[in-house]
Parts: structure tokens; C-alpha cells; sequence
């Protein structure tokens, strides 16, 4: 069933317009007709059903609709600190982690990123990402979008969070520890993943001290977006929905 973002509240009447966008998607790409079922849903967790009612000139009006709240989040919060790449790597793990059931993404500039961005470049990519997170809510179901953070340098970040409760690990080479040796987290778990050149000494260590646990997956370098998405995985399966 097709399924469409709209911005909260969702509404509370028996008919609904959709919005330009989801509009053209639903008539002009999907090319949906009168009577088709779809899904709405606002990213806070509410969605309704119903279908469409008429479709006339640019726009789509949904009727007969019904809320029918399903909560698809994960047991476990997970944010995803995860190193600036390439844009279509960045888009990719965007994508993923948000299917992952991931809470909140931090993207961070460090010294091996390739990708460097200006202030304005940052706040048009973070628009961007948050684009690729609602259609991925669109695909698999969720109703919650992730918290997509505006890029910040790695020290920068280390500071804000250096203070905090949730189990922190950092994914290393050299780490010395499994997943699945480590406690279960008692609220949210976050997964600071480097970029293609790995992290410097410098942003390893300052990790370290702010009371990050080096980890590893396995015997093997994993690519950046691999990393992500094995280490949300891994988490999902030891402490999440997947277990």
C-alpha cells in the first residue's frame, strides 16, 4: 500500500488533500486511481488509512479515513554518529539506517572526510537527508522519522556528548571487544562510525576518554557505510526488535 508523509497533525476530518508533492508522486509516478487504498502518516507515530477519493486537476484528495496507530519502533534507541562520506555513500546510510530503525543520526566532520561542507552546503544537505529519511519511513513502515542532526566537527561533538549516560561505542580496528560481550544498554546506545581513511589518533583517543568502548565486527576493515549498517545490525539483533 502506497504510503505518504504529511505534516503533523494528520487529519481529523473524513477527507484530506494531499500535499503538492505527495500529490504528483501518487498520480503522476505511482499513477494511483480513484478508489486505490494508501497509508498516511506524520513521523510522530500516527498514521491512517483510507483512499482516494478524486483526483481532480493537480491535486488528490484521500476519503474515508481511518487511524489505525502501529507502533514499528525499536525496544532500543539507537543514535548513529557516523563520519561525513561521499554524498551517495551518505545518502545510502541515511537511507539504511532509518530502515535499521535508527533514532537520531549526527553526521560529523573529521580529518579523513572527503566530503567538506561550507555552512550553506551543511544545511542544504541536512535538508536533503532528511528527504531520504522520510522516504524511507514511506517504504518500510515506520511512522517516527529519525532525528537527522546538523553536520558537527567530531571534537566539537565528543564535548556535547562526553558527559552523557548512554553506552557509547566507537568502531575500531584495533578494538578489543565484541558487541556481544557488552552490557545491555540501560537507555540509548550510540555507534560512532569514522570516515573511508578511518579516524585519526587524535580523534580515536579524544573517543577513548570520552568514554567510548572500541569495538569490532569481525576479522575484517569494513567500508564506511558497511560499518554502519553491520554495527545497527548487530545492535538490532543483541538488544533491539530483531532479537
Amino acid at each position: 500500500m502506497p504510503r505518504f508523509y504529511c505534516l503533523p497533525p494528520l487529519p481529523s476530518t473524513d477527507t484530506y488533500s494531499l500535499p503538492a508533492d505527495a500529490a504528483h508522486h501518487a498520480s503522476r509516478v505511482l499513477r494511483l486511481r480513484e478508489g486505490d487504498p494508501v497509508q498516511l502518516f506524520d513521523g510522530n507515530g500516527h498514521e491512517c488509512h483510507g483512499r482516494i477519493a478524486s483526483l481532480p486537476g493537480k491535486h488528490v484528495i484521500i476519503g474515508n479515513l481511518i487511524h489505525t496507530d502501529i507502533n514499528r519502533e525499536s525496544a532500543l534507541k539507537v543514535v548513529l554518529a557516523q563520519a561525513l562520506s561521499s554524498s551517495e555513500k551518505m545518502d545510502w546510510v541515511i537511507q539504511k539506517a532509518t530502515e535499521l530503525g535508527v533514532s537520531e543520526i549526527q553526521p560529523l566532520a573529521t580529518e579523513r572526510s572527503i566530503a567538506k561542507l561550507s555552512a550553506e552546503r551543511a544545511t542544504k544537505r541536512t535538508e536533503h537527508w532528511q528527504q531520504v529519511a522520510i522516504a524511507a519511513c514511506e517504504q518500510c513502515g515506520r511512522n517516527v522519522l529519525p532525528i537527522i542532526h546538523a553536520p558537527l566537527d567530531i571534537m566539537v561533538w565528543l564535548q556535547k556528548i562526553r558527559g552523557s549516560t548512554h553506552s557509547k561505542f566507537i568502531l575500531l580496528p584495533q578494538g578489543a571487544a565484541s558487541l556481544q560481550s557488552q552490557q545491555k544498554p540501560d537507555g540509548a546506545a550510540v555507534l560512532l562510525i569514522g570516515a573511508e581513511g578511518g579516524f585519526s589518533a587524535a580523534e580515536s583517543d579524544s573517543a577513548l576518554l570520552c568514554g567510548f568502548t572500541p569495538i569490532k565486527l569481525g576479522a575484517r576493515v569494513l567500508r564506511t557505510e558497511t560499518a554502519a549498517v553491520a554495527g545497527l545490525s548487530a545492535l538490532q539483533t543483541l538488544w533491539g526488535d530483531f532479537c
